[in-house]
């Protein structure tokens, strides 16, 4: 169980790295505006979900792996929390009403206990 679920965390990783060059509008509209550089954000975080996700499908990295997905995906919540503040109840789209922008906060922290245990089992 636990190499699938760290299979499985590998492949939603790089996927989602991929994601970011091949559908970056997506992906830019996710970074809070004061953080500008939104382009170069999409490009390095792409990248990293890619190189992490390769560290965790490899059994002698995964530890490791596990760990720096944790920390990259708790680095979102920064996005996801200002997503929240925005909301509103009257945003034509779920995600930018509150209870959307709260399911999106709700999902990335379970994304990082995916990675924890991830780690976890590796160790």
């Amino acid at each position: 169980m636990h190499a699938i679920a760290a299979a499985g965390l590998a492949v939603f990783l790089v996927v989602t790295g991929v994601l970011h060059f091949l559908t970056p509008g997506y992906f830019r509209v996710l970074v809070p505006a004061w953080l500008r550089r939104e382009r170069l954000l999409v490009a390095v975080t792409g990248a990293a979900e890619v190189v992490v996700g390769a560290l965790v499908l490899v059994p002698r990295s995964r530890a490791a792996g596990g760990w720096a997905a944790a920390a990259l995906i708790a680095c979102y919540l920064v996005s996801h929390a200002d997503a929240l503040r925005r909301a509103r109840p009257d945003r034509p789209r779920l995600l930018e009403r509150p209870a959307g922008a709260v399911a999106r906060l709700v999902v990335n922290v379970l994304y990082i206990a995916w990675a924890v245990a991830v780690a976890a089992s590796a160790a």
